[in-house]
């Protein structure tokens, strides 16, 4: 395959899901914020921080509002990563790669594309989010949908499979980290009521609400959400499922090339520290600084795929 086709694809898939993520991170600032107390927009430098947003919003306005940062976030074209700019991109790669895809998988991208721009061109109101923050999600599910029940399973599939999970597993840990930034008012309200509420909030925005409590029967702990989040390998939206699948996909293009790369080897370093990992090794660690160099690690197997499978050329 052209590197330039695989790349198209990869990135196809890292921007649509990029564009439910964003979403989901915004869900989450939501939703923190109805259960702090003493909330201010002042909080939403933690959502812009963990959707790396931070420096660049700054940037554009000299003052942090809630209403500013959620439009940054899903409306605004300056903004590379927002709502509307990934869907844009995304759509502009399965263009470019168009007869790489069924027909399906392109309607359903198109129509997201035409759905969104009209639902984001005016300015949003705190009552429609919930709303709009569904349809996102929504119509990003109809485009995995479209494209796991009609694409053949080969080198195509491969490829756009490890841009979604690439994506997905950046995103989870960024979610995360909203917990982390959006602190409590006090640290001794840490496993309080609070604290426990707060925690529900992250796991409603991931989708995983009722699956935690068909395995912790509804015990809201920090150590428990932060475990299945990151190490159950049967948890969609977790790292280790995650890697999972990065690392089964990279096993398959390595059959059907005859070759490894570096990618491998970082792939399967990653997938093992997470198999081998315990969420207390994890706390003791630091939350926040386990989810950062996740974070670092993940972007360097990116690049590495990029450079071994030569997407610009």
């Amino acid at each position: 395959m052209l590197g330039r086709t695989a790349n198209g694809l990869y990135w196809m898939f890292r921007y649509i899901e990029r564009a439910e993520n964003i979403a989901r991170l915004v869900d989450a600032g939501l939703r923190v914020s109805l259960t702090r107390v003493g909330y201010s927009d002042e909080d939403w430098h933690g959502v812009l921080e963990s959707a790396g947003a931070r420096a660049a919003y700054g940037a554009l306005h000299d003052r942090l509002t809630a209403a500013h940062a959620v439009d940054y976030l899903l409306r605004e074209r300056a903004n590379p990563s927002s709502v509307m700019s990934c869907i844009e991109a995304g759509r502009n790669n399965a263009r470019m790669v168009r007869t790489a895809l069924t027909r399906e998988t392109w309607e359903a991208t198109n129509e997201a594309w035409i759905d969104l721009k009209a639902r984001l061109a005016g300015s949003l109101k705190p009552a429609d989010l919930p709303e709009l923050i569904d349809v996102i999600k929504h119509r990003c599910g109809l485009i995995r949908g479209a494209f796991h029940g009609s694409m053949l399973r080969n080198d195509l599939y491969n490829f756009s499979r490890i841009g979604t999970f690439i994506e997905r597993a950046d995103n989870t840990s960024r979610i995360l980290d909203v917990k982390y930034y959006v602190l409590l008012p006090s640290v001794s309200q840490v496993g309080s009521a609070l604290d426990n509420m707060q925690w529900e909030s992250i796991l409603r925005s991931v989708s995983a609400h009722r699956s935690y409590g068909w395995v912790y029967d509804g015990d809201y702990q920090s150590a428990n959400i932060a475990d299945f989040l990151i190490l159950n390998g049967r948890m969609p939206r977790s790292l280790a499922y995650c890697y999972a699948k990065i690392v089964s996909n990279l096993g398959y293009l390595a059959e059907d090339y005859g070759t490894h790369l570096p990618a491998h080897a970082t792939a399967e370093a990653i997938r093992q520290s997470l198999r081998q990992g315990t969420v207390t090794r994890i706390m003791d660690q630091g939350l926040h600084e386990f989810l950062e160099t996740f974070i670092n690690r993940n972007n360097q197997l990116s690049a590495e795929i990029s450079d071994g499978y030569r997407f610009y050329q």
